[in-house]
């Protein structure tokens, strides 16, 4: 299905900065604003594994690239104040649903005082005129429904990660109507908070989620460990939801009407089982790698999860253009050209050109 472009003539010039730049999905959203002509700064700690995305990249050569900890409020202010952005995407996080058990702490620290931090120093810079927030479809109290949450569903969390992005929505949502109103006398910028299913794509190398864990695995000669192979999930590939977060800032600051929530999600048939996800990448893989289900005791997550995104459809014009069979080739296809040493810039460019050809109809 053919969703409307990102208009690089929008983005040529414009002054992003992006927080959490250095992760897997800030690295491939620094790749797509860079090739698009935007001048970048990023905010952000260390990259988080070895080996990653942006610094295969080259990214911080071609950008501004602050180490910054998103809990540093007097850092993060200067940086705005110093940069003075257009538009900014907000994607520092932890975003570890096991970590969250084991570190809940840090978790909410990140998670919601980071946002808080974020929207203080947004109102102490006038240049901006639209932010994005990104959150996650894990910030809904989970029924276990069979059909697709929407944005005006209930807010919640059984686990600290969960709850601390519930809790991330509602500073987006004060903020927004207390400080960044016209009637609230402050300068007006649009806010929206968007909400993505589980992505996947070449240069992730996180523990603890799926396709990572299934590649080092794959790759190593050893057969997975799948600790919910029953549990559906809204699988897609990590272009898509930047897709969608672009279209958004491209269009909110002209359109205050279209601050709020937003999801970003897959069709309906690319909400897949574990046990669906893990045969097709072995099939891609070589055919051969085998699994088993990890029997041993694991803290709660959300056995089926999926997002309705007939906001997005409807208002945006925004559509996923990948199943996820074909997101599951790219992300093969990009973790085989880098084994065999092919310039990761180049095997990353070439794919966000072919994901931009996909919307130019």
């Amino acid at each position: 299905m053919e969703g409307l472009a990102v208009n690089p003539g929008f983005w040529s010039g414009r002054r992003v900065l992006i927080t959490g730049h250095t992760g897997f999905k800030g690295s491939w959203l620094s790749a797509w604003l860079e090739m698009l002509g935007a001048k970048l700064c990023g905010y952000s700690l260390a990259p988080p594994t070895v080996p990653n995305l942006f610094t295969l990249l080259n990214l911080s050569e071609r950008m501004i690239s602050v180490d910054g900890d998103i809990g540093d409020l007097q850092r993060l202010q200067k940086t705005m104040q110093e940069f003075q952005p257009e538009i900014v995407l907000h994607l520092a996080a932890q975003s570890l649903v096991r970590y969250s058990y084991s570190n809940p702490v840090e978790t909410y620290a990140t998670n919601v005082l980071g946002t808080v931090n974020l929207l203080e120093a947004v109102r102490q810079t006038t240049s901006i005129s639209s932010v994005i927030i990104v959150t996650s479809d894990k910030c809904y109290r989970n029924r276990e429904w069979l059909w697709g949450y929407r944005e005006n569903d209930e807010l919640g969390g059984h686990d600290p990660y969960s709850s601390s992005k519930a809790c991330a929505e509602m500073v987006a949502s004060a903020y927004r109507d207390s400080f960044f109103q016209k009637k609230s006398g402050g300068h007006t910028v649009a806010i929206a908070s968007v909400r993505a299913g589980n992505v996947i794509g070449g240069g992730d190398w996180a523990d603890d989620r799926l396709v990572p864990d299934l590649l080092r695995a794959f790759t190593n000669g050893q057969q997975a460990d799948i600790r919910n192979p029953d549990a559906t999930r809204p699988w897609q590939h990590v272009l898509e939801p930047l897709s969608g977060y672009l279209l958004l800032a491209e269009l909110i600051g002209d359109r205050p009407d279209l601050a709020g929530a937003w999801n970003f999600g897959p069709g309906s048939r690319d909400v897949r089982p574990v046990s669906w996800i893990v045969r097709r990448l072995a099939s891609l893989w070589d055919g051969e790698s085998g699994w088993s289900t990890d029997k041993r005791n694991h803290p709660h997550e959300a056995y089926a999860l999926s997002l309705d995104c007939s906001k997005a459809h409807t208002l945006l014009g925004w559509s996923p253009r990948l199943d996820i069979d074909c997101a599951l080739e790219m992300t093969v296809d990009w973790f085989k050209a880098y084994m065999a040493e092919k310039p990761v810039p180049e095997i990353t460019r070439a794919q966000i050109e072919q994901f931009q050809e996909m919307g130019a109809g």
